[in-house]
């Protein structure tokens, strides 16, 4: 039976590889480690798997035993370890140098500048002065953030020399951390970007063999810097979808990747595309949920199963089927007193799932990044715009109210 090493991610990973017909060997930290999991894993090993001095021996007793033959991770803190770990063991699969290019921004500004793909300017900073210096030389608006961090965490965009020093302090504040997110996400070293103007979208992407299949392209919902919504397929003119599947497929070649789940931020700028961020997983938001419902692709299964040809490539980009949408709820900071609506939105047309986060007595927080956002609604439509649309009159029936009022339909005015 042939054996895959899963570093981190959700449990349905390790369920479908074992429906394949593989067999699992799961790295998990102890705190997200879920007992439906022992159901379908030969093993478990629980460890704080960043860190690669603990992980290694533990690693290297794993494949003693049990002998892997391939190693993946749809976690973003796992890339960089499989990376390790393939090119421990010498096996087929993205090295170390590749997922390390995605998941440092810096790193990846540098080698895209190198090649002579279109990039934006980006330096290190260590502290205001070097902000200001970089926008003498490239102007405002620059965006500042952590060269490896997630989830729009310690992101900021500095409009003029006036915002530099307090923009300075939410990234930089956020250094030290090592509870909650920031012992799985922490904040080191910070870098300056050029701000991209233009619309954002994200492209879903599977690599067979060097050959990059676009599989969606998401359209993307923001409050400043945090995502609150997404939907597929995006609604864009078909010479700027084109435009996007070109850059990206150019992108994903530049950086090596030969095989797998990426996922590409891309904006639209004046000067054509430009990529904000990419990664050698799937996105976030459960948006691979949203590929699915609307193209009938699991992604998580292809990244389990085409290690080992147990499914079959996808011979060009599907077709969607439907559309699907998702929104996030938001509430007013403060301490929650009513969650209502949620059964009432549960048995309607189009609805797929609802997830709340908060209860009566929690806190929610200003919203800064992605892990202040307290729910999740999924639906779908006939199209895109039918799913959006259901998206957002279903979840504007769901309240929260804090102590500071209610907030509904989880946009802001």
């Amino acid at each position: 039976m042939q054996t895959l090493l899963i570093v981190g991610g959700r449990p349905d990973t390790v369920r479908k590889a074992a429906e394949l017909g593989v067999r699992v060997v799961l790295v998990q930290h102890k705190e997200l480690f879920d007992p439906a999991v022992s159901e379908h894993a030969e093993a478990v090993i629980l460890v704080d798997y960043t860190d690669w001095a603990v992980t290694e021996p533990l690693v290297d007793a794993a494949h003693r035993v049990w002998s892997f033959s391939r190693a993946v991770s749809l976690a973003d803190q796992g890339v960089e370890i499989v990376g390790r770990i393939n090119d421990r063991f010498r096996l087929p699969g993205t090295p170390y140098r590749v997922s390390h290019l995605f998941r440092d921004k810096l790193a990846m500004r540098r080698h895209l500048a190198a090649t002579g793909l279109g990039t934006v300017a980006a330096e290190p900073v260590r502290d205001p002065a070097d902000v200001r210096a970089f926008a003498a030389r490239h102007g405002y608006p620059v965006v500042l953030k952590p060269a490896d961090g997630t989830g729009s965490r310690g992101v900021v965009i500095v409009e003029d020399a006036g915002q530099v020093e307090q923009a300075w302090n939410v990234p930089a504040g956020l250094r030290g951390h090592r509870d909650g997110i920031g012992r799985y996400y922490p904040v080191d070293r910070l870098l300056a970007e050029e701000y991209v103007e233009g619309t954002e979208y994200a492209v879903e992407t599977f690599s067979f063999g060097g050959r990059h299949v676009v599989i969606a392209v998401t359209e993307k919902l923001c409050a400043g810097v945090v995502e609150i919504g997404h939907a597929v397929p995006a609604r864009l003119p078909a010479h700027e979808e084109e435009q996007l599947v070109a850059y990206v497929t150019d992108f994903l070649d530049a950086m090596g990747l030969r095989d797998g789940i990426s996922s590409t931020e891309v904006k639209m700028s004046p000067a054509g595309p430009r990529v904000i961020e990419s990664q050698d997983r799937v996105s976030g938001d459960r948006v691979m949920d949203l590929v699915e419902l609307a193209y009938g692709v699991d992604l998580e299964r292809y990244a389990v199963g085409w290690p080992f040809g147990l499914v079959e490539a996808l011979p060009g980009r599907p077709v969607a089927r439907r559309g699907a949408a998702t929104r996030f709820l938001l509430a007013a900071p403060g301490t929650v007193t009513a969650v209502d609506g949620c059964e009432a939105v549960r048995d309607q047309h189009g609805f797929v799932d609802l997830e709340v986060g908060v209860g009566v007595g929690d806190e929610v927080a200003a919203l800064a990044d992605s892990f202040d956002r307290i729910g999740q609604l999924l639906t779908t439509g006939v199209d895109t715009g039918e799913a959006v649309r259901t998206c957002d009159e279903l979840l504007s029936r769901v309240t929260v109210r804090t102590t500071a009022g209610p907030v509904t339909a989880g946009i802001p005015g």
